[in-house]
């Protein structure tokens, strides 16, 4: 698809991301994700981002493409407020693609990292590693197998099954790395309370999204529980955020679900003047989703970046992955590049 108006232009595609391994959480299992790819290109110069849309929220590769057609952009790829006011409603995903490639494209044009762009800082807190639903012995097993990679790991539990508790115990038995849990909505209030209680003395950081979103025991949870509570599901985008107060102590932000980094930067300090704590996190996502994430990664207190780590071959390499810390490039605009597809 392409579109071209007043000098700038628009082409979007989809692609297939395939996993290194098949990824599980408590509402479903895949093993490919279906992206968009956008390319904004002004005066010779093209800047990328990319949708990773969740049919749990409503939006589709197709929706995303659909919704990216016909846009009109203008002709002033700094005159990001103005196109925003032009832009239909719905589809964060795609939205956030475009404000990626948006940022991307003023980089380059400026000839600075978009980080230092924003005037953000480059370093940020070591990403999560996520350990997906499976049996105890075997999420303690691929535990094992990071050991010394990542500074930090995230259980995915809400297994209905009675062991939860057992998982984060059998990981904990192996590592002794920070951990946290994310049970995508999977727990009762009544199963949340036992089982938190159990977590904190296995020393767990916090828990996200342990109730579906909501649901009316959020505020009564907050308040029982042992350990911190982030909320996922709950909080999309900046009108999310205050309501947020009475039922978690900390949002994590996704440029998916929030609609790209400009509205991401607007959660992060409305977070902060409400005392709520902040997490980065993504989807599946390649190295050119996540350098747009990794753009603001310094402004917030854990970060869960690791999508691009899950997949068989990166096809945008770029963000430097040191010391369990996803590193933007220090190349103009998002700092990556789409890989040679290899000629055999």
């Amino acid at each position: 698809m392409r579109s071209s108006v007043l000098g700038v232009q628009l082409t979007a595609r989809t692609a297939t991301l395939r996993l290194a391994e098949t990824f599980v959480i408590s509402r479903e299992s895949s093993d490919t994700a279906e992206v968009v790819h956008v390319e904004v290109r002004h005066e010779d110069v093209s800047g990328f981002g990319e949708a990773a849309p969740t049919e749990h929220f409503g939006e589709t590769a197709g929706s995303a493409l659909a919704w990216l057609e016909g846009l009109e952009l203008g002709d002033d790829p700094w005159a990001l407020d103005e196109t925003w006011a032009g832009l239909p409603s719905g589809e964060h995903a795609a939205r956030a693609a475009l404000d990626a490639a948006l940022h991307d494209l003023q980089g380059k044009l400026a000839g600075v990292p978009t980080w230092r762009l924003l005037g953000l800082r480059r370093a940020a807190p070591p990403t999560s590693w996520t350990i997906w639903l499976g049996d105890p012995d075997d999420m303690a097993r691929r535990a094992e197998r990071v050991r010394g990679r990542f500074r930090r790991l995230k259980l995915k539990l809400g297994g209905r099954d009675g062991y939860d508790v057992d998982r984060v115990r059998a990981v904990r038995a192996v590592t002794d790395v920070p951990l946290q849990v994310d049970v995508n909505e999977y727990w009762s209030l009544d199963e949340a309370l036992e089982a938190l209680a159990e977590l904190a003395r296995l020393g767990i950081e916090y828990c996200e999204q342990p109730l579906p979103a909501g649901d009316a025991g959020g505020v009564e949870l907050k308040r029982r529980s042992a350990i911190p509570i982030y909320v996922d599901e709950d909080c999309h985008t900046l009108a999310d955020v205050a309501g947020c107060c009475e039922i978690a102590n900390g949002v994590t932000i996704k440029l998916a679900k929030a609609g790209g980094i400009r509205e991401a930067i607007r959660m992060t300090h409305a977070a902060r003047a409400l005392g709520l704590g902040v997490m980065l996190g993504c989807m599946v996502e390649s190295g050119l989703g996540i350098a747009a994430g990794a753009q603001v990664a310094s402004l917030c207190d854990h970060v869960d970046l690791d999508g691009n780590l899950l997949l068989a071959d990166d096809p945008w390499p770029g963000v430097e992955f040191r010391d369990g810390v996803q590193l933007p490039g220090e190349e103009p605009g998002l700092g990556v590049r789409q890989a040679v597809p290899d000629p055999r």
